[in-house]
């Protein structure tokens, strides 16, 4: 292909990776020397702790992308240039001062970037840069996939079908980097330094490495080769917190370390050689994709905070707790302190490792909504603060399915009952004495569910409810009716 720019810039965002890469195949093909950035958002940035996981992850990928980079271009010049700064300022000044005309970019469909790309877009075209983005981060996006009556889906079956009957090829091909590497242009001297330290940036370094947590291109090779081993067990084994047995891939699509296409590309070839697990982990694959298009295609579910709404907007009208007794209440679902072994063991992962398993996403999600009756709303904002993996339109979806209130959601009358779920998720107790040793001396069926134990088996195992182990702070079936009541308010509209 012939060059249509004679310098161009690739502006990374949450696609940190040297390969397979959407903005950067293009740049390179389309100019003859491409200059490669990373910004640090202070409009990100500034409304994070000090001591941030996921900041932590982003800049260890850096560190990876930088030598990545040198390594493509054959010359030790090339690299990431990092800047620090407002978006809507710093990648117009980069872009003029380095004398590209164009920036190229992977596209992210939530509202907030949509709104800082579309001012990056209007600042550059008034210094005579062009703004090309692309799609990366999902199989199919926005758009792409439309009912016979043209409009989004919504129902999570149809879509699937639809998204399996359209892929073909050239969905899953990479997108080809590595043999127009040497078009990588040295970074002029200003620019020619490291990847700055948290410090420099003002965080402080986390738990990270201690958690295990491999970050970078590299890091996501490798749980990717670790998974391809036991995919085809995935069906049968994801359900179980105790085991190893997801692919632990979430966060690195989340920062784009790993390309969703040679994700499919494995899950689809696995699948069609026989593999259950396989053909279920693709499934999966296909809800992110679903809830991406969700989210593009109704962005009313994802306004600013306090004006997210219910994707059925009948929902809207279900009362909600409020109150002492129910801030009280959330304070203890946020802490691990519900008095339900499951729920508390789940929430002691995520305040620990900024982790939770998927099937306790529902659990305890659909403890905090319908055994304590509190809007989804203030859930979805804890995780969104808690997990490394947050993904905005992923973490609207499942909290709005739990509740209930969103898309092909479990029917309103659905309500989990922590203490069967732990029975049947974790029936030897293994994560729940793993996340809460002080009930690790109780056996059987107590362990699910402590305030059934005879005092002299509560006394045996150093447990003092109320003391060393809180007591159910609400009575299940007790609050299951009162669920049902509350959701009456949408029971005349269609679910």
């Amino acid at each position: 292909m012939s060059s249509t720019h004679p310098l161009g810039l690739v502006w990374f965002r949450r696609d940190l990776r040297a390969h397979d890469h959407a903005a950067l195949s293009r740049a390179l093909q389309q100019c003859r020397q491409v200059h490669c950035a990373f910004l640090f958002d202070s409009a990100i940035l500034d409304s994070l702790p000090p001591a941030d996981r996921r900041v932590e992850f982003i800049r260890e990928s850096l560190v990876q992308l930088d030598g990545d980079l040198r390594q493509l271009a054959g010359h030790g010049g090339a690299g990431l240039i990092v800047c620090h700064g407002a978006a809507l300022d710093e990648i117009p000044r980069l872009a003029q001062a380095l004398g590209v005309q164009a920036v190229f970019a992977n596209r992210d469909d939530e509202p907030a970037a949509l709104a800082r790309d579309q001012g990056v877009r209007t600042r550059l075209a008034q210094a005579g840069i062009a703004f090309a983005d692309f799609k990366d981060h999902a199989i199919f996006e926005r758009s792409e996939l439309l009912t016979r009556g043209g409009g989004a889906y919504t129902v999570f079956t149809p879509y699937r079908n639809a998204w399996l009957a359209k892929l073909g090829p050239d969905d899953l091909a990479p997108h080809p980097v590595q043999e127009h590497g040497r078009r990588l242009a040295p970074r002029p001297a200003r620019w020619q330094r490291a990847v700055p330290e948290l410090e420099a940036l003002g965080f402080a370094r986390t738990d990270l490495r201690q958690l295990g947590v491999v970050s970078g291109s590299a890091g996501a090779a490798t749980l990717l080769a670790a998974f391809a081993e036991r995919i085809d067990d995935y069906g049968r084994t994801r359900d179980f917190p105790a085991l190893a047995a997801t692919s632990g891939l979430s966060v690195h699509l989340r920062f784009g370390t790993v390309s969703i296409r040679a994700l499919a590309r494995l899950a689809q070839t696995r699948a069609q050689a026989g593999s259950q697990g396989a053909a279920v982990w693709l499934d999966e694959l296909i809800w992110r994709d679903f809830y991406l298009q969700i989210l593009s295609n109704f962005p009313r579910i994802a306004g600013p905070e306090g004006e997210r709404r219910s994707f059925k907007p009948a929902y809207d009208a279900i009362e909600w707790e409020h109150g002492p007794l129910a801030q009280q209440r959330f304070a203890a679902w946020c802490a691990g302190r519900t008095g339900y072994p499951l729920v508390d063991a789940a929430m002691a992962q995520i305040n620990a490792t900024g982790f939770m398993h998927n099937r306790l996403r529902m659990v305890v999600a659909s403890f905090l909504v319908k055994d304590l009756g509190i809007d989804w709303r203030r859930g979805e904002s804890y995780f969104a603060r808690q997990l490394l993996d947050y993904d905005l339109a992923a973490n609207n979806g499942g909290w709005q399915w739990a509740a209930s209130t969103g898309c092909d959601a479990q029917p309103w009358f659905r309500i989990f009952n922590p203490v069967t779920q732990s029975r049947r998720f974790d029936a030897e107790g293994r994560f729940i004495r793993r996340w809460l040793p002080q009930l690790a001396g109780l056996a059987g069926p107590t362990l699910h569910a402590p305030w059934t134990a005879a005092p002299l088996e509560l006394a045996a195992a150093g447990i003092e409810l109320g003391v060393t182990y809180p007591a159910p702070i609400v009575d299940h079936e007790t609050a299951r009716q009162q669920t049902l009541r509350r959701y009456a308010a949408v029971r005349g509209h269609p679910a």
